[in-house]
């Protein structure tokens, strides 16, 4: 990823249609950090403390396997509002 696709991607929203892909009010956010999806927002609106924990795995094409990877989150320890990159899987 070259410095305009991450320019690009900040402060737009996981999964969003890129045509509306900012944060709306009354939602609950993320920051993604780190890794392939770093500087996105993730809605977390309405995701119990366990969901939470338990991370997630996000489908992105541009980690390190292309168009069929995933990349791994984790909520910081004490800040579930950033969840840090933990590697890519397959």
């Amino acid at each position: 990823m070259n410095d305009d696709d991450e320019r690009l991607l900040r402060g737009r929203v996981y999964g969003t249609d890129p045509d509306h892909a900012g944060p709306r009010p009354g939602r609950t956010y993320a920051e993604l950090v780190g890794g392939p999806l770093d500087g996105l927002l993730m809605d977390i609106t309405g995701w119990t403390q366990g969901e939470i924990s338990n991370g997630v795995s996000l489908r992105t094409e541009l980690g390190q396997f292309g168009a069929d990877g995933r990349a791994i989150y984790n909520p910081r320890p004490g800040d579930s509002r950033r969840f840090d990159w933990t590697g890519d899987s397959p």
